[in-house]
């Protein structure tokens, strides 16, 4: 059948043999309806979907794609550490340099650990935080998702200050009875947990700008309030930089508060696009890591030689002069321009954005916390979805996701996504 869509005889073959038919459960389509896209190809601010049809791409593989795809330095420095070798289960100099690099950048880290996965990286760094306090309890906050590790997999609880539930089938109560989960800027709510949990608190783990309730700021009071309470007590504050490292300035989130934290998690940007994340922060803390101290944490693939190289070359061209700048510009320029649109049609609407990271909300002001973000219009932000897809603009299959914009994108590619947000927000209208 020469005229059918290639995304559904796709997808009909991937739900034969992968649930439901992806690999990672947002790509499924299911919070906004229809097939999904299934990539060929990728160039500079675009990619191909298996019908050959082109979308300006906000999505940047969830952030990694700074540079946007296939950027010529990157690819050369792949294509050199393929030629070397795919992995040795041994160490290697260019390892040293990527942690070199990471540390020169994120001077809140003295030492780093390389690992595979963003959800290995916060486990990681969990544990660690338990092993180096000799405590139990963590507290996180609804609406930051910080990978499926089993104890982070929470809801909150039924009362204020009060141990969360697991969120998926699997993970045993008892998994979860240590982990705290509190309103996201609830400053009254996080003094409150410390004063009945302190002296058993390990760590707080938070996205000081979060992407996983779409694009959600900690506020400055909030943000040192976390860190006067961690001191205070004993515990470790650890910064999950996943998304935010290198994607919303040089020195990530931390760098953009003025907050040192104790732990830092990245991953995303400093593997370029491949299988890369990492965790670290002061000598003292990390020197409990294995093989130097009890803690144990091991990886097969950590610091694999070609994903080293990509993120080399990935951070030495972020790290030119004026890179944050023109990106910020250029991110700023986008969620203006979405925000004028609507306002032109009389659609409630409101974006933000931090260097090359964004989000908008279907409502007329910024949400501080998940619960008000959960009061966005699901069916209006479908629409948006779908209307703009039609029209060759990809954005996150789902409502609670941030967006990303690269270097690669043009004013051309920005002013496009403007107009068919424009031309949605004007046929939403009622008539």
């Amino acid at each position: 059948m020469p005229n059918a869509d290639q995304n559904d005889i796709l997808f009909e073959r991937a739900r034969a043999v992968i649930p439901g038919g992806v690999n990672s459960p947002v790509r499924a389509f299911k919070a906004v309806g229809g097939t999904p896209r299934f990539i060929r190809r990728a160039e500079g601010a675009y990619f191909w979907d298996a019908n050959d049809k082109r979308y300006i791409d906000y999505i940047g593989s969830w952030g990694p794609m700074i540079l946007g795809h296939g950027h010529p330095a990157v690819v050369e420095a792949v294509q050199k550490a393929v030629l070397e070798g795919f992995s040795y289960g041994a160490p290697t100099e260019r390892e040293i340099e990527l942690a070199e690099a990471i540390l020169a950048l994120v001077p809140s880290m003295e030492m780093v650990r390389l690992v595979s996965s963003g959800t290995e990286a916060a486990m990681s760094a969990l544990r660690l935080a338990r092993g180096a306090t000799g405590r139990k309890h963590i507290i996180k906050f609804e609406g930051c998702y910080h990978g499926h590790a089993d104890a982070l997999l929470v809801k909150a609880g039924s009362g204020l200050a009060t141990f969360g539930h697991p969120t998926s089938a699997g993970v045993p109560p008892e998994v979860t009875q240590h982990t705290l989960v509190l309103e996201y800027n609830n400053i009254a709510q996080l003094e409150e947990a410390f004063a009945l949990h302190g002296n058993d608190i390990a760590c707080l783990m938070i996205e000081a700008i979060a992407g996983n309730m779409n694009f959600v700021r900690a506020t400055p009071e909030f943000a040192a309030r976390c860190r006067a309470l961690c001191t205070q007590h004993g515990a470790l504050l650890v910064f999950d930089e996943v998304m935010t490292g290198f994607r919303v300035g040089l020195h990530g989130a931390q760098g953009v508060l003025g907050i040192t934290p104790d732990l830092t998690v990245l991953g995303k940007v400093i593997g370029g696009g491949m299988p890369l994340a990492a965790f670290g922060g002061p000598r003292a803390i990390m020197e409990q890591l294995a093989p130097l101290g009890p803690v144990y944490q091991a990886g097969t693939l950590s610091g694999n030689p070609v994903a080293t190289a990509c993120g080399l070359a990935t951070l030495k061209e972020i790290a030119r002069p004026g890179f944050y700048e023109a990106l910020s510009k250029k991110t700023r320029s986008l969620v203006d321009g979405l925000k004028a649109a609507a306002a032109a049609e009389g659609q409630p609407f409101d974006a933000d954005s931090e260097g090359g990271m964004f989000g908008f909300f279907l409502m007329n002001e910024l949400p501080q916390n998940y619960a008000k973000v959960m009061t966005t219009d699901n069916a209006k932000f479908n629409a948006l979805f779908h209307g703009l897809l039609d029209r060759g603009v990809y954005i996150a299959p789902a409502l609670y996701e941030a967006g990303f914009v690269s270097a690669a994108h043009s004013d051309e590619d920005i002013a496009a996504t403007i107009e068919a947000a424009r031309q949605i927000f004007k046929a939403s209208q009622p008539r």
